[in-house]
């Protein structure tokens, strides 16, 4: 069974790309009776406050028509920025040799959260070096991951 997250990127992706951007990733926080939908997106050369209102009013038309959502809702667009969260393995793919910030559903090693350098990914195996080991995670198994900044 679909998640929401992934229901919302297969209806979005194409009608955000088709405003030249690319959709990052989506988020979905609840508090309450309320939802936080948060649309993650990117473009070469960065994305402005107008690209952002641009997504905004395309996703809010088709969310409006196509009703995925049964509870009240805000909508935020934003970049994913410096920290950015990381969702596909794709997205893993071109920050290996940085650092990231992983959180597990189930620990590994009596640990949850772990950060380290992203060594390699092969397959479903993401390999990080934390404290100068490999520590091996199945990509399945991370809840959330971002990028860890570097100033």
């Amino acid at each position: 069974m679909a998640t929401l997250e992934q229901k919302l990127t297969e209806l979005l992706q194409g009608s955000v790309e088709d405003l030249g951007c690319e959709l990052w990733g989506i988020q979905t926080q609840r508090a309450g009776r309320f939802m936080t939908v948060c649309l993650f997106i990117d473009k070469d050369g960065g994305v402005t406050v107008e690209d952002c209102a641009d997504v905004s009013r395309q996703v809010s038309a088709i969310l409006d028509v196509e009703d995925p959502i049964a509870d009240k809702y805000n909508l935020e667009v934003s970049s994913p920025g410096l920290d950015r969260p990381l969702f596909t393995l794709a997205q893993y793919e071109r920050y290996v040799g940085q650092e990231i910030a992983v959180h597990l559903r189930i620990p590994v090693a009596d640990r949850r959260k772990w950060q380290g350098k992203l060594e390699k990914i092969e397959n479903d195996m993401l390999t990080l070096i934390v404290d100068n080991q490999p520590q091996t995670l199945v990509f399945g198994n991370i809840q959330k991951a971002n990028v860890v900044p570097k100033f």
